[in-house]
């Protein structure tokens, strides 16, 4: 008679997983409702039409283009990170999106969100990071269609990269802003 000893706990490798999907749903559920309050005025944000002057007034013109493009890209990301579904891609979008938040509008003030500083764009753009590297474990959508193989540590960089381009060029494109007299 052999003796097998009792797992116990959870099964291995759940636990990662579980964290990863509670990283997940809260990282990418508060960038798709930061998108959604810029878009559709959802969660007291302001709409597309109010924040389009705000756009404007920080030297992306048209506005209303661009609140589109950004804050489809806030909800758009959101929504691969929560679904964990196609690897880095959701990761890179949010990043791209994040440098420019954090370089136009919060730059400025410093640090802290309290004064309107860099904390927010910093941790949703850290936390990309994390998830783009770690993938997003085995309670994902990626996991369930079999498109984990496909993300490799070169793939990855370089979509990670793609998403740092992306942030560049959305700083490039922004017109000079208008000085009063």
């Amino acid at each position: 008679m052999t003796f097998v000893p009792a797992v116990s706990g959870p099964v291995p490798g759940l636990e990662v997983g579980l964290g990863l999907l509670i990283a997940r749903l809260v990282v990418g559920g508060y960038m798709a409702a930061h998108g959604a309050q810029k878009l559709w005025g959802w969660f007291g944000g302001y709409g597309l039409d109010a924040t389009a002057g705000f756009f404007e007034g920080i030297g992306y013109r048209p506005g209303r283009l661009f609140v589109a493009m950004a804050a489809g890209t806030e909800v758009l990301s959101g929504l691969l990170v929560m679904l964990g579904l196609l690897g880095p891609v959701g990761p890179a979008l949010m990043i791209a999106v994040m440098i420019v938040a954090a370089v136009t509008v919060h730059w400025a003030h410093g640090w802290f969100v309290a004064s309107n500083g860099i904390e927010l764009t910093l941790m949703f753009s850290s936390s990309a990071v994390v998830l783009a590297l770690t993938g997003f474990g085995s309670l994902s959508l990626d996991h369930v269609l079999q498109l984990t193989g496909y993300f490799t540590p070169t793939l990855t960089s370089l979509v990670i990269v793609g998403g740092l381009i992306g942030g560049v060029v959305g700083l490039a494109i922004r017109s000079p802003q208008v000085q009063e007299s």
